[in-house]
């Protein structure tokens, strides 16, 4: 029985679609020089900037999820320094 090459779908990592972007023309001719300076494609320059973008906003979404944290701890964590304020003053 011959075997036939079962198409397998990549990872929705590896995965890529084609996008079409529109850009200002000064806008991508200092994108093709940064891609040049960076030894990198249009492409990958694009990609790479979007990723740290995104990782920008996700950073600053954690950091406002944790002063959100703080804030509503505040009281349990001044009560708990007030609990051993007395060990403080001991000097080991």
């Amino acid at each position: 029985m011959p075997r036939t090459a079962a198409r397998k779908t990549p990872p929705a990592r590896l995965r890529k679609e084609r996008v079409l972007i529109e850009f200002p023309e000064s806008l991508l001719r200092r994108a093709d020089e940064a891609a040049r300076e960076l030894d990198k494609n249009r492409s990958e320059l694009i990609r790479a900037a979007v990723e740290q973008l995104l990782e920008g906003m996700a950073a600053k979404r954690f950091e406002q999820e944790l002063a959100a944290a703080y804030m509503a701890n505040a009281q349990m964590s001044r009560e708990t320094m007030d609990e051993f304020v007395h060990v403080d003053r001991e000097g080991f």
